[in-house]
């Protein structure tokens, strides 16, 4: 059981608390296996020897027994369970710093719902098995030791026959247990399905009203929660037969020992008290007999539960970070595309790009839709490696500049504005992490989004809902903007930076990018071409090649597709002001 194994070996730093456990189990399961073998002695001192003291006293005894069996069983239970728990917390953390250190690819080719699941709904499989299985399983262990200890001492050969039925239950608990685990896995898998449609319905509520589609999406969740029940129907059954089967198989031992047993005392081989003994050294025995196959059923369904956990854990990023990576300077600003090639799974996005952008030079990006345009600037960003070619930055190859140092070096501002359930200033501040409050409001009024975050509540400290869900879309954006001018990058990628901008708020937040612009390296993917005719070089993409570049009037004169992209667009004055 190597996954198994492997969960057990993150308890090992709390091995303090396993042992103060360990020592309450052992204590606990010794008060199991001496109570039985005082039975016989205890039965000879007042029903033979008529002792009226022990008769008197054992009635307190037995409660100073209990009392102290409770307090060993609490002390077990907590001191395991904290372990597993604390054990589990940390495959909690382990998984998500994995995630988060993952490539996009991965992402990409993963469910948002099916990761979550496994972050939420497998972590909290294996806390509960972890949890409640190893205490379990430490204790009924060493019960069932104990107690296997006192009726061999009483009589080997009944104790032989008692527990010739123990190998008769451990067959169907393994198939039980196997059987589990598959189930388990693919309940956890459903799970993740189930999830990933939970997120999506309401990551997307707008467009589920928008086109009425309410009952579409309540039917999808009902169809996926029926098969989600399928699964955990099959584990109610299978969980449902091991207790039935083990108890019917241990009641032969039972008959087996009584018949036995019985047929011993009638011949005087064995006295009564003896006799009662060993049954109730057996009768003991069985109980933590049954609780382990149930541990070993619950062991199995953890185990399904680790296996899609650790996949994640062991998942190796495409991405490697070079071990002593180049560290950028400021002067570092020069980016260079040697006949690079990039390929998504079977298909080119890309296929011999060549592009220089020196330093402080705007470089447009524009083409039909689909032309790879984000996956170039994407391989700047080195969020994927190429196929073939290179990246440079000023002279150093991506591969072999620190991740670090890169994404220090680089700011981003997406057409899809990224926002946190945060303040605004919070938001803002994500840019330069420590930053002043006084940055934080530069880098705003830089963005022209000072005047309305001061009409907002609480200013700065206004919270602005999941995703940013309170603002607008040009607020949204001119925040995403300032986080890009608070970091102050020598590289910067604008990517439809302006496209959720009105009119108005486009022509302010031009300005600002236009200073922002100065002395730096810039990126922009536009479709809206009046954003990038003052453009150093304006590179035009189609289908992943690149087919024209140069300056906006050098391409009208071209009279290919830039032109008639700008025909598009403005009609037939294609030579608007430059």
């Amino acid at each position: 059981m190597p996954v198994f194994k492997r969960l057990i070996l993150y308890m090992k730093p709390y091995w303090w608390r396993i042992l103060l456990a360990a020592l309450a189990s052992s204590a606990y399961g010794g008060l199991d296996a001496a109570f039985a073998y005082m039975v016989e002695p205890l039965l000879k001192k007042i029903f033979m020897s008529k002792d009226v003291f022990i008769f008197s006293f054992l009635p307190l005894a037995i409660i100073l027994i209990f009392v102290f069996r409770a307090i060993c069983r609490y002390a077990n239970d907590y001191f395991m369970n904290t372990a597993a728990q604390l054990a589990v917390q940390d495959v909690r953390n382990e998984i998500f710093r994995k995630n988060i250190f993952l490539d996009l690819s991965f992402f990409y080719r993963n469910q948002t719902g099916s990761l979550m699941s496994r972050i939420v709904n497998d972590v909290a499989a294996m806390q509960n098995g972890v949890g409640g299985i190893v205490s379990g399983i430490f204790r009924d262990a060493i019960g069932f030791f104990s107690l296997l200890g006192v009726i061999f001492y009483r009589d080997w050969q009944l104790a032989l026959i008692s527990i010739l039925v123990i190998p008769l239950t451990i067959y169907p608990a393994s198939i039980l247990g196997k059987k589990m685990k598959r189930t388990a896995r693919k309940g956890q898998e459903e799970a993740g399905l189930f999830a990933s449609i939970l997120q999506e319905t309401l990551s997307g509520i707008k467009v589920v009203k928008a086109f009425s589609l309410e009952k579409s999406m309540v039917e999808q969740f009902k169809n996926a929660n029926l098969k989600y029940y399928s699964f955990n129907r099959k584990m109610i059954k299978y969980n449902s037969l091991s207790s039935p089967i083990s108890e019917v198989i241990t009641s032969l031992g039972i008959a087996a020992v009584i018949f036995f047993g019985g047929s011993k005392v009638m011949a005087n081989e064995m006295s009564a008290p003896e006799f009662f003994s060993f049954i109730t050294a057996m009768a003991l025995l069985y109980s933590p007999l049954k609780k382990l196959i149930n541990s070993y059923n619950g062991i199995q369904q953890c185990i399904g539960a680790s296996e899609r956990v650790f996949e994640i854990i062991d998942a190796v990023p495409e991405i490697i970070d070079s071990p002593n990576g180049y560290k950028l300077t400021q002067s570092d600003n020069r980016v260079e595309l040697r006949h690079v090639y990039f390929k998504y799974q079977d298909d080119y996005i890309l296929e011999d790009v060549c592009l220089v952008a020196e330093k402080g030079q705007m470089v447009a990006l524009v083409g039909p839709s689909g032309g790879g345009k984000s996956t170039l600037v994407s391989l700047i960003a080195r969020f994927f490696d190429t196929s073939e070619g290179q990246v440079l930055i000023g002279t150093r190859d991506v591969r072999d500049i620190s991740k670090e140092s890169l994404m220090e070096h680089i700011a981003l501002v997406d057409q899809e504005t990224i926002l946190f359930h945060d303040t605004v200033a919070n938001n803002i501040r994500y840019g330069k992490p420590g930053a002043t409050d006084d940055e934080i409001i530069k880098a705003a009024q830089a963005a022209f989004a000072h005047d309305f975050i001061m009409e907002m509540p609480n200013g700065y400290q206004t919270s602005i809902g999941d995703r940013g869900i309170r603002l607008s879309g040009g607020q949204r954006q001119r925040i995403c903007i300032a986080r890009a001018i608070l970091k102050n990058a020598p590289i910067l990628i604008l990517d439809e930076a302006t496209s959720a901008l009105d009119t108005e708020s486009e022509q302010m937040v031009q300005k600002a990018l236009e200073n922002l612009m100065a002395d730096r390296t810039t990126f922009v993917i536009a479709h809206r071409l009046s954003t990038v005719i003052h453009a150093d070089k304006i590179v035009v993409l189609e289908k992943g090649k690149i087919v024209e570049s140069g300056s906006h009037t050098a391409l009208l004169e071209n009279n290919e597709l830039y032109s008639r992209l700008c025909s598009q667009q403005f009609g037939s004055e294609k030579k608007i002001d430059a």
